[in-house]
């Protein structure tokens, strides 16, 4: 979101104690595959940060973080959601219209320690023209149905496209149904999730839509006074793997630097439950936008991801937890 570029080079100063050592560049893969595009980060390794920083519930473990860094012109900046793909990877876009793949490295505890193969492509309008306009392009949610097909929210033009199967995209994406609501420009459809018959969506102030190609139903009314930047928004869902509920992560901006993230349930009726992570200084916090949740060894993985918004004074960080 641009209204984060104003954040003060002092949280990336308290930012920088809970960096560890380098992990260095991911594996590379020789060659581009299906339109796709490989692309080099640097990996470090972080941790939750300063003691009363993070503060998780019972039965919340943290399973390692990382911190992408690339070079300013990369596509690997501003990414906006985060989904897991099955088999082992993972799928993310930017909110300038740049899909993202790569490969999650576990250690032989499970612990978070890499990201390997990563590569990004171009999404394209209805007419199969690659995105140039940042109206466009800005994608902030990202969902794969029980199908296999991609499906991405966009705000500022505020809509729902299915690419098709993310083995296969399609150049020219299929409208879908989305909320008949009038999303103000930059607080549109920032969660997006599959369902069981269909598709979550989430408003960034407020608001959440059970979606079937036939309609949308709302499932917790938008409020009557949008939800501010300086309160909990949602700005990501995904489906619990046990089919019960979801998981969401949700920010906070105070200014000059108090960013704030916390994951929570969601019930079926869009009521939230407990804090189950909360991130925020002097700990590792930052504008997280994205989650992805996955069943291992008994217990459910979450990833989170934070968009750096193409602004130095951020980072890109994927952070995991394991939830019994």
């Amino acid at each position: 979101m641009s209204r984060f570029r104003r954040l003060a080079v002092l949280w990336a100063a308290l930012s920088l104690t809970a960096c560890a050592a380098s992990l260095g560049a991911p594996r590379p893969y020789p060659l581009a595959e299906d339109g796709w595009t490989p692309a080099v980060a640097e990996l470090r390794s972080v941790g939750l940060g300063l003691p009363g920083g993070a503060v998780l519930a019972p039965g919340v473990r943290f399973a390692g973080g990382l911190n992408i860094l690339a070079t300013p012109t990369s596509p690997l900046h501003s990414l906006s959601d985060l989904k897991l793909t099955g088999d082992g990877g993972f799928v993310t876009v930017s909110d300038v219209g740049d899909l993202v793949r790569g490969d999650i490295r576990l250690d032989a505890h499970g612990r978070l320690i890499g990201l390997d193969h990563f590569r990004t492509r171009r999404l394209t309008l209805a007419d199969g023209r690659p995105i140039s306009d940042k109206s466009d392009g800005d994608a902030e949610g990202l969902a794969l149905t029980a199908s296999g097909d991609l499906l991405v929210s966009f705000e500022r033009r505020h809509r729902i496209w299915n690419y098709g199967p993310l083995n296969a995209l399609t150049d020219r994406p299929t409208p879908m149904r989305a909320p008949d609501f009038p999303f103000t420009e930059n607080d549109g459809m920032e969660g997006l999730a599959a369902g069981p018959n269909g598709w979550r969506v989430g408003g960034e102030a407020g608001g959440v839509w059970d979606c079937t190609p036939a309609r949308c139903t709302v499932v917790a009314p938008p409020p009557a006074t949008p939800i501010p930047d300086s309160e909990y928004r949602i700005t990501g869902i995904d489906r619990d793997p046990s089919g019960n509920g979801w998981f969401v992560v949700q920010r906070r901006y105070r200014a000059p630097i108090d960013v704030r993230a916390h994951v929570r349930r969601m019930a079926a009726d869009g009521t939230l439950g407990p804090v189950l992570i909360e991130l925020k200084l002097p700990g590792t916090t930052d504008n997280f936008e994205g989650i992805a949740a996955e069943r291992r060894n008994g217990a459910t993985r979450l990833y989170i991801l934070s968009d750096d918004n193409f602004n130095p004074a951020q980072r890109t960080l994927m952070l995991a937890f394991d939830v019994r």
